[in-house]
């Protein structure tokens, strides 16, 4: 069984006890978390699609884990106009482990 949810507006497919990284904070460590934003359901041949999410269909975690992922590097640059910028970026995140899966 598998489902694809969608979270802080990215879409995920997740099935029961993967971990999965949100870019957002969602919660502190060890909080239990609910999705219900359920965009398709499969299990066993059955499958599922909502329009635009599935009724009464919902996906439950525990946040693992939060921190800050590397750190990405923004150079902008413009060629003989001397401009030259350097910024850095470290996103926020959440380790979700998908828990239990519910029609």
């Amino acid at each position: 069984m598998f489902a694809v949810i969608r979270a802080s507006g990215f879409q995920y497919v997740v099935t029961k006890g993967e971990k999965i990284k949100i870019p957002a904070v969602i919660g502190e460590k060890g909080k239990e978390v609910e999705f219900d934003k359920v965009l398709m359901l499969k299990d066993n041949g059955d499958t599922v699609v909502g329009r635009p999410y599935v009724a009464g269909a919902k996906v439950k975690g525990v946040v693992r884990k939060c921190g800050r992922l590397p750190k990405v590097v923004v150079f902008k640059f413009i060629k003989k106009e001397k401009y030259r910028r350097k910024r850095g970026h470290r996103q926020d995140y959440c380790e979700v482990e998908i828990t239990d899966i519910l029609k």
